[in-house]
């Protein structure tokens, strides 16, 4: 049978977690089908289906699913599950809210945030923080997965030739409504995504010197902005600045810690990345274990002459 893989999209661009998400599905069975559901997402389905290893895309394009509510998403996919063995979708915010729904709907069990696949049932996933990878191996006949976009490589945005159907079945749950949201706007990178991350930790004491002396070097750099879990439960910046267990994971090219000790949930969300560089005055401080380069300085003074070289 084939995969379903759900796209994270915003009714008007592809994310790049779907095609991460299948990757990491193509190791799990070779048929690919990709869900954009959503409500003028038709430019979304299209992108999909250039998407390397997709195989079918299936587009739900209707009022019900313009907030991918978790409610009505979950409700779709319970009714397409019957065609596919598997159901993919990213651990993401959205994949998090309507994938366990989907798992007690069809009365089966999940297994989230996975990493690597070993086979098409058995996979490892992190746990105690990161610092223990198990392997779990499922014996449903339905296997629902969310993976960890950061730990598999996007497949290629280009070259597929997928066919686009349309699927006519809408669910609403009536149990929910869209009221608001904030995005927080800005003209750096978005985090999740980033290749180049600085981020600051409760070393920079306040609000201020984050935008002195961290956001001038993410500025040369192109770089996103991201911050420690002490940081922002101190108020120097907000909470969607968070890397972590219990923030942001992220795992770009290049990742720069200044200030930052290393507590083991930072850790868990960067550890990932394919180069650290840690800037850090305590030589014993956590991260130095995983850092790729370790210099030894005060950041307030580090920090200014590095981007001055720049």
């Amino acid at each position: 049978m084939a995969i379903l893989v759900y796209a994270e999209h915003d009714n008007n661009e592809l994310k790049k977690a779907t095609l991460s998400t299948i990757a990491a599905a193509e190791k799990m069975g070779s048929d690919v089908h990709v869900l954009v559901a959503g409500s003028g997402c038709q430019s979304v389905a299209d992108a999909a289906a250039k998407a390397s290893g997709v195989s079918k895309v299936l587009l739900a394009d209707n009022a019900a699913y313009e907030y991918q509510l978790a409610e009505n998403v979950a409700l779709l996919v319970k009714d397409l599950a019957g065609d596919y063995s598997h159901i993919v979708a990213p651990a993401t915010t959205t994949g998090k809210n309507f994938m366990p729904r989907v798992a007690a709907l069809l009365d089966v069990s999940m297994i989230s945030d996975i990493t690597a696949v070993v086979d098409a049932k058995t996979f490892e996933r992190p746990i105690y923080a990161g610092n223990a990878v198990a392997t779990v191996q499922t014996s449903e006949d339905k296997v629902i997965v969310t993976v960890r976009t950061t730990a598999f490589d996007a497949v290629v945005a280009e070259g597929g030739s997928a066919s686009v159907e349309t699927v006519a079945t809408v669910e609403d749950a009536g149990k929910s409504n869209f009221v608001s949201e904030e995005l927080a706007k800005s003209d750096r990178p978005e985090l999740t995504s980033a290749e180049i991350v600085v981020s600051g930790g409760r070393a920079l004491q306040n609000g201020e010197n984050f935008t002195k002396y961290i956001e001038p070097l993410a500025d040369k750099l192109g770089a996103a902005v991201g911050a420690s879990r002490a940081a922002v439960d101190a108020g120097y910046v907000p909470n969607d600045m968070q890397v972590g267990q219990t923030g942001k994971i992220v795992a770009p090219q290049l990742y720069i810690a200044a200030g930052i000790s290393g507590a083991i949930q930072h850790l868990a969300g960067m550890k990932d990345s394919k180069t650290i560089v840690a800037i850090n005055n305590d030589p014993e401080a956590p991260i130095a274990s995983v850092a790729d380069y370790f210099l030894e300085a005060d950041l307030y003074d580090a920090l200014p002459e590095l981007t001055s070289k720049l």
